[in-house]
């Protein structure tokens, strides 16, 4: 792992100078925008912040340790090196979780005050209405001596959420900004019970009521047995249990631009893994707010010291990533806001 770290850090460096590159615009009213900007979301730059972020350096980023404030520290640090601004205000990109709100949550388990690191690209004509995209920083920490890297869960996430805030600031800065707003969510306390999520849906900084959706992204960087053979595959979880318009938009852009091979298993209500019940989703669509979760389904490095970066697909999670902005493209910018037609059981 170190001498991945090394790597990793050397192609940083090299990514953080091109990385004010500006990207022209023409005025050519057949230019697809959308394509335009996912075509920043690449495969390297996506392995230069995951190879940081899930090195042994972040120590497994346990709720409230000092590897997970390691890990909230490079996501504001890259925030702010991209002019990305927060919706707290100045340079506070925290939304704090206090130790006895995880711990009342927890019980028999006392936590650590931890915190949500929270972005937003402003919308340019209904800045009230919020498009969230959402993954959980945390991970398991060190147990044993062995330091659980979680570079798939959810590091991939994690790195996925990062390449889709630039893509989209690319398109602000070009004057071609989402008329909705998009708040980059990045949530702890996941594997302690959804519980960074949680205390965003009961303290939220955008009203709930504004909330147009969540696309949470948990695990998406790697391949489970069911697909060794035809790796071009995510499972989409939620997408039409609230909202038919967002899943035909999902699968609408899909087709127009990355092809992948959508699994539906998982969101089989009688499946009995439960994974909608599973991540920080749920607790927005408790509140009746459209999600997707994108998943990659599990495999035999799950929640293991084995889960590394070196094990991560990146031309599927460069693909995978453009999906996701695709869909919240589409969903910011489109004239009316999605229509939810369905309530959570």
């Amino acid at each position: 792992m170190k001498k991945l770290l090394y790597i990793a850090s050397s192609a940083i460096l090299v990514a953080c100078s091109s990385s004010k590159e500006a990207i022209a615009i023409d005025n050519d009213d057949t230019t697809d925008y959308a394509e335009k900007f996912a075509k920043t979301i690449t495969a390297k730059d996506l392995g230069q912040h995951l190879f940081v972020y899930a090195s042994d350096e972040f120590e497994g980023r346990d709720t409230g340790e000092p590897g997970q404030k390691k890990a909230v520290k490079y996501l504001k640090d890259f925030y702010i090196s991209k002019g990305i601004k927060s919706p707290i205000g100045g340079n506070d990109y925290f939304q704090e979780v206090p130790s006895a709100y995880l711990s009342n949550n927890r019980r028999g388990m006392k936590l650590k005050d931890s915190e949500n690191v929270v972005a937003f690209i402003k919308g340019t004509e209904k800045p009230d209405e919020i498009v969230i995209i959402s993954a959980h920083l945390d991970h398991e920490g060190v147990k044993n001596g062995e330091i659980y890297n979680g570079a798939d869960d959810d590091g991939s996430g994690t790195v996925a959420i990062l390449e889709i805030a630039e893509a989209f600031k690319k398109a602000s800065d070009a004057g071609k900004g989402p008329k909705r707003s998009v708040l980059f969510l990045h949530v702890t306390g996941e594997e302690k019970g959804l519980l960074g999520s949680k205390y965003y849906t009961e303290n939220p900084i955008f009203p709930l009521a504004n909330t147009v959706t969540d696309l949470n992204i948990d695990m998406v960087g790697r391949v489970d047995e069911r697909h060794k053979g035809t790796p071009n595959y995510v499972y989409l979880i939620g997408s039409d249990k609230l909202s038919t318009e967002l899943h035909n938009i999902s699968e609408a852009m899909n087709k127009k631009y990355t092809n992948i091979d959508i699994d539906y298993k998982y969101n089989d209500e009688n499946d009995p893994n439960r994974f909608y019940y599973r991540s920080d989703h749920y607790n927005f669509a408790k509140h009746n707010i459209p999600i997707i979760f994108y998943f990659n389904g599990t495999h035999a490095d799950y929640h293991k010291p084995t889960d590394t970066p070196d094990k991560i697909n990146y031309e599927l999670l460069e693909n995978r990533t453009r999906l996701v902005f695709h869909t919240a493209w589409e969903v910011a910018n489109r004239e009316k806001r999605i229509i939810v037609d369905k309530a959570e059981k």
